[in-house]
This record gives C-alpha cells, structure tokens and sequence, in this order.
C-alpha cells in the first residue's frame, strides 16, 4: 500500500511524523472527528482539471475550494473537479478519496489553500479510511514545494448548528 511508500519517502528525508490508525471514516471532518483532529489541521486531497491537467488541492478539511479564485490565482483558463472515475487509476495503491497530499509522489502538481499554514501540524490520509500521517507544516512544505495560495473558505456551519443556538 502507499502507506509504505510514503513512510520510506519521509524515513529518507529524515522527517519526523506519526502514522495514526483510527475508525474506518470517509470524509476529512469524519476523519478529523475519529482521530481527535481540528478540522483545520486535517488536510484533504481534492483532484481537480487546470486546463487539461491534473492537479492536487491541498485544503483543510473545513474548508472548501473557490474554483473562480483557484483559477484567477494560477492564470489557468479553466478549473475543474476531477470525478474518481477520472483520477483513480492516478493512485493505484490507494483507496478512492484517501490519496496522500504528495503530488511529487504520483507527479501531479500541487496547490495548497495558504489556510493550512495557520497551524505548526498537518495530518492527512495515508491512502486508507484507516491511517493517517501526522507531521510538521514546515516538513510538508519542504518535501512537497506546492504553491501557495488563497483559494479556499470556510465551510458554512450546518442548519442544525444554527438551530441549536436559538434561545
């Protein structure tokens, strides 16, 4: 499994982390929740088209991609969300949807949402619902070199939220 791969790409660089195994989740929050992480630090992988080609956005799991601004800032002439169908033969070692944000692993660029910056950890899906890596910001940022950019936003809260803060 990745798993593997990317634990001796992070031995070799002599990075330190931790490999967390939690509850089968699916989602990010899901994953967040389960493994006791502020959605903020859990870092999701979404596969998205920049004008023919494939890219990874790294974003926080509360987070959510401004397509208009993703494109703008990257001066790509159009931006859009990758079906699995599309990406998962990309990550053959990897369950659907739990690709690890390593582009240079899997030679896709990356875009990271400048939001994940706010915090010293990032964790992220180890290429199972089940694990997940635990490392430093600074290390991501060295081993991968994504661009940086502001192209997300805050997930709204839920209605149900809303609704229990009426008096």
């Amino acid at each position: 499994m990745i798993l593997k791969k990317l634990v001796e790409f992070l031995d070799r660089s002599s990075v330190k982390y931790t490999v967390c195994t939690h509850s089968p989740a699916f989602t990010a929050q899901e994953i967040a929740q389960s493994a006791h992480i502020p959605g903020k630090e859990m870092a999701k992988t979404v596969i998205v088209w920049m004008d023919g080609t494939m890219a990874m956005v790294v974003l926080p799991a509360s987070h959510m991609i401004n397509f208009s601004l993703l494109r703008e800032m990257t001066k790509a002439s159009s931006v859009e969300l990758a079906t699995e169908a599309e990406f998962k033969d990309r990550f053959p070692e990897c369950e659907v949807g739990a690709m690890p944000p390593f582009g240079n692993l899997f030679d896709m660029p990356v875009f990271m949402g400048s939001s994940l910056a706010e915090d010293k950890e990032i964790a992220f899906n180890a290429g199972s619902h089940r694990e997940l890596v635990r490392m430093d910001y600074a290390d991501y940022l060295n081993l991968v070199k994504p661009t940086v950019v502001p192209v997300t936003f805050r997930k709204k809260k839920h209605d149900d939220d809303e609704l229990l803060s009426i008096p």
